[in-house]
């Protein structure tokens, strides 16, 4: 993309955020939000019993009756973004893939991090951890973590990636990095094993969100006859015969069964499942998402 391009992607992503970060400071994740401080947020008229040291004599003054200063907790979020970079997360049959899906998504929450001045680190892992950064605060931090979004969804995922998804260890490396109470979303196919010990451990601390990205083509092939199809994780190869309802059938139920028991996995342990697909807006779900989790 060219520079303009690339100016109004960012333009987009920092306002879609607000909307973001305005769920995440409502939600129901507002328990995990820790004090810092206390800061100014206004003034309102002196009633009986409050405290005399917190009126604010400039504004009483002016407006001839007794008025007190109000302050408010500062309070910061941790969050912790887990994204998947292995080769079966550069597939997609829409304009993007999985992998894009899920850079945006993480873009987007580290832009509503900054917005609430809450510390926000990431993780990225293919067949091992590509990079690892623990939780900060500010605008440096922010613009580092998009600089490495943005250079892993330019990057050859044939060329860059190694075969394998090193899911579990991110898992377990989050649950070590992390020491205070975060936020942690997890973008990923989840298809790999061994990843639901380590998911079980990280909720007993955290509050962990588990976003599976899918694509139309989980739940439904194009009807192009028999083709050949090469597993990129495994390099397994085999031809499938598209067009055949019983092929159809039995695509669209398998798909059902692996997602059904994804989902029981993480509510067993604690895990929110949260799925998007690559057909759907990033910044439209995100929004649904964080403001579902509001209370009634």
């Amino acid at each position: 993309m060219d520079q303009n391009t690339l100016a109004k992607r960012a333009s987009l992503l920092h306002l879609n955020s607000l909307a973001i970060a305005d769920g995440m400071k409502s939600g129901s994740f507002k328990s995990l939000y820790r004090g810092q401080g206390v800061e100014f947020s206004g003034v309102r008229e002196y009633l009986r019993g409050d405290d005399v040291r917190a009126i604010d004599w400039n504004v009483t003054a002016r407006m001839c009756k007794p008025y007190v200063q109000l302050f408010e907790e500062e309070r910061e979020l941790y969050v912790f973004l887990i994204i998947d970079a292995s080769l079966s997360m550069s597939t997609g049959s829409t304009r993007r893939s999985r992998l894009s899906l899920a850079l945006e998504c993480a873009s987007l929450l580290s832009l509503a991090a900054m917005h609430n001045s809450s510390p926000v680190g990431a993780a990225v892992f293919d067949s091992g951890i590509r990079f690892l950064c623990e939780p900060k605060a500010g605008k440096n931090q922010t613009f580092m973590l998009l600089s490495k979004f943005d250079a892993l969804e330019s990057q050859s995922a044939e060329e860059e990636s190694a075969k394998g998804s090193a899911l579990d260890g991110a898992l377990q490396s989050a649950g070590k990095l992390l020491k205070k109470k975060s936020l942690v979303m997890v973008f990923s196919d989840f298809r790999t094993a061994g990843w639901v010990t380590p998911l079980a451990q990280l909720c007993q601390k955290h509050d962990v969100v588990s976003v599976r990205i899918t694509d139309p083509s989980d739940e439904k092939l194009p009807e192009v006859g028999t083709i050949p199809f090469r597993d990129s994780e495994t390099g397994e190869q085999a031809r499938l015969p598209t067009s055949t309802p019983s092929f159809a059938r039995a695509w669209s139920e398998s798909n059902s069964r692996h997602i059904d028991l994804w989902q029981k996995d993480c509510l067993r342990h604690g895990s929110i499942p949260l799925i998007l697909s690559t057909e759907q807006d990033a910044a439209t779900e995100l929004t649904k998402f964080f403001a579902s989790r509001a209370p009634r």
